[in-house]
């Protein structure tokens, strides 16, 4: 159930961010909704594709779809109410990340992928929507520029990753590893930490 409520905080949180970003792109209502949706499940398709698993579970199952639309369409007509919300919409998106990239490296466990691959898995499962929201916004994604993103979804992963090899209690470690995303995701934030780029590149 805590999963669950988690889970759904972050696609709430993924749909709000993809949501606003269209709404500053001057996208149109059907436009929004769709960036919104593309944000909190692109990750999630991605990995069931990956994993094989037809149709991809947030298509099969209509919540996933009600809350995200729902989301957008608030964002849309309440757009300057919650941007002002910005700090509490980067912790839920923290929350989001360390659940997706934790949680889908789990799912990936648990159909038999390689540790190796359910890693590489789940951090795709955390980045993967917000890769393809600024992909249709025609922009360099942000999650591969911009602080500690990717990185921290897959310190996340691997840490879900060596408790499985370890045979340690997989919800705890889901837990735990969960944790260490969204803390090191908001210390990037607050630090203003990026990842190294290449120095006088023409």
């Amino acid at each position: 159930m805590l999963l669950t409520a988690l889970e759904f905080l972050g696609l709430v949180a993924f749909a709000a961010s993809g949501a606003l970003a269209a709404v500053r792109a001057r996208l149109d209502v059907f436009g929004v909704v769709v960036v919104g949706l593309t944000t909190a499940l692109g990750g999630g398709v991605m990995r069931d594709v990956m994993l094989g698993i037809h149709p991809p579970t947030s298509l099969r199952n209509w919540p996933y779809l009600a809350t995200c639309a729902a989301t957008a369409l608030t964002v849309f007509v309440f757009h300057p109410q919650v941007a002002r919300l910005r700090r509490g919409v980067l912790l839920a998106d923290a929350l989001g990340l360390g659940v997706f990239a934790t949680a889908g490296t789990t799912t990936a466990l648990n159909y038999g992928a390689p540790v190796y691959a359910a890693c590489l898995i789940g951090m795709t499962s955390g980045i993967g929507g917000g890769a393809v929201r600024d992909l249709l916004l025609r922009e360099i994604p942000l999650v591969l520029r911009r602080e500690i993103y990717a990185v921290a979804a897959l310190a996340g992963a691997t840490l879900v990753g060596v408790g499985y090899v370890l045979r340690l209690p997989s919800a705890v470690t889901t837990v735990v590893a969960a944790a260490v995303v969204v803390a090191l995701r908001v210390l990037a934030l607050w630090r203003r930490w990026n990842a190294p780029v290449a120095k006088d590149a023409s």
